[in-house]
């Protein structure tokens, strides 16, 4: 099928309200845009050199983590929760209690992430690992009896304060299996011949569409992304999430997916998608630059601490995964006694690479400032 004449779906009328009913997408592709050509190439080129990257960064496993809770933090930010990353990097007991149900949310999407890509070790990517990253990501939150892990069982809505008033009315609940099925074959469909970004940016625009949860339907529609990019091999590690692009062209973004929907642009959305995958994936690879150049620096800074220079190591690997840490924490996690966690994170501010925030005499945290500003630029 050509975009140039897809057919995003039909409205099909149901008792006082539409629904929308969207095309099925497992079939090959093809476009005349010779623009969707050059912007596949850059994507591509930008997203194998994020991946060498993410190859060649000693222990990188380290640095991932902090990706993983600023994907979170951000896909969930555009979802409406207040949390910042460096609340996100807490522990709950130093967040305060009308900020912890937005936390718990977060802390939920990070686990569902961890799940999910472990998962990928033993299951293919498809609609069962989805629904069970649903169940992690609504537990104990708004949304817990919204049918966790499973998909819809009644009509939702997007915008507006009900059917009568909605933005957009995804397809009818007893459709959803079939829909998410014909989904998840063309995941996998090698007769065609649709390049794996082409096939993701269609998957993610479908999935939005079919809206197949209750609750929750943005957060795993853009962890669907990352999920695929490493089960077919275009990502080592799980190094590239879009939520930041997505939410700093907000508007853009809805537009786009609402295009499709309204005026069969699917070209639109495919341009837009591959511009956030270059643009993502070559902000990615920067940042792991400024983290080798940074972690040369701490090095060298920790290299003359004498007899102290392990525990001041094994406190650097510790911060590079919480940078936002208290001396108590620190303790516990190297297993060092109390003095020993508070003679380092002396050391840490004397040499400059923590940096105390509280400004209080007792439950201090201290935050590893000049890696901790990678993420947030």
């Amino acid at each position: 099928m050509k975009f140039e004449t897809f057919k995003a779906g039909r409205w099909q009328q149901r008792y006082q309200y539409k629904s929308f009913e969207p095309t099925p997408v497992n079939h090959d592709w093809t476009w005349e845009d010779p623009g969707i050509h050059v912007l596949l190439e850059s994507a591509n080129r930008a997203l194998g050199e994020l991946n060498a990257f993410s190859l060649i960064v000693p222990d990188i496993d380290l640095f991932i983590q902090m990706h993983l809770v600023k994907e979170a933090q951000t896909s969930s930010r555009i979802e409406g929760t207040q949390t910042g990353i460096d609340e996100a990097l807490l522990s709950e007991a130093h967040i305060r209690p009308e900020k912890r149900d937005d936390w718990r949310e977060v802390q939920n999407y990070i686990e569902a992430m961890n799940q999910s890509i472990d998962g990928l070790d033993t299951l293919p990517l498809s609609n069962r690992l989805l629904r069970q990253a649903h169940a992690t990501l609504m537990q104990g939150v708004r949304g817990e009896h919204k049918q966790p892990g499973e998909f819809r069982s009644s009509q939702n809505w997007i915008g507006g304060s009900s059917l009568a008033d909605a933005a957009f009315i995804p397809p009818h609940h007893d459709g959803v299996p079939t829909l998410m099925g014909e989904l998840e074959q063309f995941w996998h469909n090698d007769r065609i011949a649709v390049p794996h970004l082409v096939r993701i940016a269609i998957s993610h625009y479908q999935f939005e569409t079919i809206h197949p949860f209750c609750d929750g339907n943005g957060r795993i529609g853009r962890l669907l992304i990352p999920l695929y990019l490493i089960s077919h091999g275009l990502l080592d590690k799980p190094s590239l999430y879009l939520s930041d692009f997505f939410e700093r062209n907000r508007a853009s973004y809805y537009d786009a997916l609402t295009r499709v929907r309204a005026s069969n642009d699917l070209s639109h959305w495919v341009r837009f998608f591959l511009r956030g995958v270059e643009e993502t994936a070559t902000k990615g690879r920067d940042t792991f630059r400024q983290i080798l150049a940074l972690r040369t620096q701490a090095e060298e800074q920790v290299s003359s601490l004498g007899k102290r220079v392990p525990n001041a190591r094994a406190a650097l690997a510790v911060l590079y995964r919480r940078p936002v840490i208290s001396a108590a924490e620190l303790e516990q996690e190297l297993g060092v006694s109390k003095p020993t966690a508070h003679a380092l994170v002396r050391d840490l501010e004397q040499k400059g690479l923590l940096v105390e925030t509280t400004g209080q005499m007792r439950d201090r945290l201290y935050v590893f400032d000049r890696y901790l500003k990678l993420f947030i630029g």
